[in-house]
């Protein structure tokens, strides 16, 4: 007869197993900008996935789960507090038969929300074609984009960040000129080296997320 399987303990704040705690790891950033992260339901469970770093580590951030989003909820998420959403996407010029975003107009940092897609590049798409809410977004592109650190997964080019690091460079971005979120990369370097460690060297890795 086989004996029921153990559950293992989970940390109450990152949701990990507490053997994988990444609490450790939290970097407490506070910027003028709001912050909204839409998780694609496959990264959840993701033990590589740096989302929910992101998510603690950003004061006041939401992070949402989902694929397609009700459109009314969708829209609360994006415009509250009366904050004008602008999407960290790549330019994409009309890319996959979706329409030319709006231009981004830069503006007070106070007044935006920096919306981040998290997951694969194909997902990501996805998500933009099924939530016609996103499509109608001004786009921000990251400038300067220096090699990932994500290497405990597979990217196809070096500017495919994580989300962490993308949110991290598009925050700095439109925080205005010598804003830096370096203590953010930092502790996810730190989070890199600890999932690692837990990675076979013969494993197989999923692709990167696509920012």
């Amino acid at each position: 007869m086989n004996e029921p399987a153990v559950k293992r303990a989970r940390c109450a704040t990152c949701l990990r197993a507490q053997s994988a705690c990444i609490c450790r790891w939290i970097t407490r950033v506070e910027p003028r900008v709001a912050l909204l992260v839409l998780q694609h339901p496959l990264e959840v469970g993701n033990a590589k996935n740096s989302a929910r770093l992101l998510h603690l580590s950003v004061p006041g951030s939401v992070l949402a789960v989902g694929e397609t989003f009700d459109a009314p909820a969708l829209d609360a998420l994006l415009h509250a507090d009366g904050r004008a959403p602008v999407l960290l996407y790549p330019d994409t010029d009309g890319d996959a038969g979706l329409p030319v975003p709006p231009h981004f107009v830069p503006q007070d940092a106070g007044r935006l929300r920096l919306v981040v897609l998290d997951a694969t590049w194909r997902k990501s798409r996805k998500m933009l074609y099924l939530n016609p809410a996103l499509q109608t977004l001004p786009q921000l592109a990251l400038r300067e984009v220096a090699p990932s650190n994500y290497r405990i997964r597979k990217a196809h080019a070096p500017h495919q960040l994580s989300s962490l690091e993308a949110a991290a460079l598009a925050l700095a971005q439109l925080e205005g000129e010598g804003v830096s979120f370096q203590p953010l990369l930092d502790a996810f370097d730190g989070f890199v080296g600890q999932q690692a460690a837990f990675v076979p060297h013969n494993g197989q890795v999923r692709d990167a997320d696509p920012l």
